[in-house]
């Protein structure tokens, strides 16, 4: 009886010797992993730039499944609009171990914190501005106005609005400047608006956040109206919503051929801004404007040239250095000829132009508050999000 009751304490033994060993081992591996997602926690809270609310709806989600595991919370009504954002990109994580979400959670923070300093030291090696989501430069009778949030396909935050009406009024004032082009850095010229924008709902709700965006389109494209001196857009890739709409007020289009234009107003549940509603069918013909301002049609640059919204295009691959000798060309003429020109050009109309702007964004404000935008724009948001995770 003895033997048997050795080997079986001593097979005891060393199970109880193993388990002691592999729970010492997982017990080191927990603690070291669980470090570093405490540290990626305080790294996300020390962040400079908002990395935008697709990728906050991932970190939230990551963080949830981390912490708490599978969503188990009850899915929140309609009418919390935010509530219902986060609900879906928790569930949509589905059986993932909490492990996997520390690591996930971790590698996404490190790629927000590593890009966050390529941006910074680029920022250091080109000098500090005044301006923190656009590339101004003045040289030569040139004010140069690049978008420059080329991670975001230079979508438009609050802040970047603000920062164009500025840089417009700088180039206005400054006796130095002939002419203003806008361009984007990277492969896009603009995406149109950040629609995160309707995410930062302040205390007053969204009819205060209507409001306010509201009041901030009508300057902005006021700002485009009443601009006193040669506008040229050098559309360099996609452009949408917005940045498609204003180009109507400026003096001349050059776009590169692999440019696209797209005003997805419908899709989003809401309506056309930036005087287009006016301007674009007396360019291109009712029908012709309604295909992409109601249907949501995308139109490529050639289609764009014989519409009249653009005035040449030009290869993608000599761009740059074409458009460059043009504007470089026309920043040669005479200035005062050029902004006497401008004036009668657009004095005509500058008070239609006015009165259309005003009523655009009254109808907008009443379509941000409406239950088919905010629905559409959720859409969106999960679209973006279930196609990132």
């Amino acid at each position: 009886m003895a033997a048997p009751i050795l080997r079986k304490f001593s097979r005891t033994r060393g199970f109880i010797s193993r388990f002691q060993r592999n729970f010492h081992l997982t017990v080191q591996a927990m603690g070291a992993y669980d470090a570093e997602f405490n540290n990626a926690k305080e790294r996300l809270n020390n962040l400079k730039e908002d990395p935008g609310n697709v990728v906050k709806l991932q970190i939230y989600a990551l963080f949830k499944q981390a912490t708490v595991g599978k969503c188990n919370a009850p899915k929140p009504g309609m009418l919390d609009v935010v509530g219902k954002y986060k609900w879906n990109a928790w569930n949509d994580l589905g059986d993932i171990s909490q492990d996997e979400a520390q690591k996930q959670y971790i590698e996404l923070v490190d790629s927000l914190a590593g890009a966050e300093s390529a941006a910074s030291a680029g920022a250091e090696a080109t000098g500090d501005q005044k301006f923190e989501t656009l590339a101004v430069s003045n040289a030569g009778g040139i004010y140069s106005i690049t978008l420059n949030r080329p991670n975001k396909k230079n979508a438009i935050t609050v802040q970047m609005y603000e920062e164009m009406i500025s840089a417009l009024k700088e180039a206005a004032e400054d006796s130095t400047v002939v002419i203003a082009t806008f361009t984007g850095a990277g492969d896009f010229y603009c995406s149109g608006n950040d629609l995160s924008n309707f995410m930062n709902i302040p205390p007053e709700g969204i009819e205060g956040m209507a409001i306010k965006g509201g009041e901030l389109l009508e300057r902005f494209v006021a700002a485009f109206i009443d601009f006193p001196k040669p506008l040229i857009g050098l559309v360099n890739g996609p452009a949408v919503g917005v940045s498609v709409t204003v180009l109507g007020l400026f003096d001349a289009v050059y776009a590169s051929d692999r440019a696209t234009f797209h005003t997805p107003f419908s899709q989003l549940g809401q309506s056309p801004e930036g005087c287009s509603s006016y301007v674009f069918p007396k360019l291109m013909g009712a029908a012709k404007a309604s295909e992409m301002l109601l249907f949501n049609k995308k139109i490529s640059a050639a289609e764009a040239f014989n519409r009249n919204l653009v005035t040449q295009v030009i290869p993608d691959d000599v761009f740059v250095k074409e458009t460059t000798a043009k504007v470089q060309a026309i920043a040669q003429l005479p200035k005062e000829s050029m902004s006497f020109s401008k004036v009668l050009i657009r004095d005509g109309e500058r008070e239609k132009l006015h009165k259309v702007n005003k009523e655009e964004c009254r109808v907008l404000v009443g379509r941000w508050q409406s239950n088919e935008c905010m629905t559409a724009i959720m859409n969106f948001f999960q679209q973006k999000s279930s196609s990132k995770l």
